[in-house]
């Protein structure tokens, strides 16, 4: 019975890290916390200048995207927006710095491109959050 068990779970074991659990985690959350993983995974295969230098900003910036984001989950409906502004701006500055790394060849183009749709993906839920809300409050 415990082998079956094990089994199943190897066989879904990207089912786990593919979508958010269900009713527990908002889905930009999820998004942010894959793209974490991922440039966390990177750093592992970059020199050490590169690895403490820019890529370590580049990580901070997103651990401080991913409080924020958290941050506004937890605020009231009309404090939010202020949060998700300044998430947006920081989603803005990890784009460029993310292009900047690629331009010095830090990242090689299929990794840079996977990186890119991420963020460009957490981009949009972060612009449809805003525009939510903004919409919510133009109707009251």
């Amino acid at each position: 019975m415990r082998n079956t068990h094990y089994q199943h779970l190897l066989q879904h074991k990207n089912h786990y890290y593919e979508c958010p659990p269900p009713d527990t985690t908002l889905p930009i959350i999820h998004a942010i916390r894959i793209l974490h993983k991922d440039i966390y995974s990177i750093s592992g295969k970059l020199a050490k200048r590169d690895k403490l230098g820019i890529h370590s900003l580049i990580e901070t910036k997103v651990i401080n995207i991913l409080s924020l984001v958290i941050e506004s989950a937890f605020k009231a409906r009309s404090q939010k927006q202020s949060f998700l502004e300044t998430t947006r701006v920081q989603i803005e500055v990890l784009k460029h710095l993310i292009r900047t790394e690629h331009e010095l060849g830090i990242l090689d183009m299929k990794t840079y491109i996977r990186i890119s749709g991420q963020i460009i993906e957490i981009s949009k839920m972060t612009n449809g959050w805003i525009s939510y809300i903004t919409q919510k409050e133009a109707r009251n």
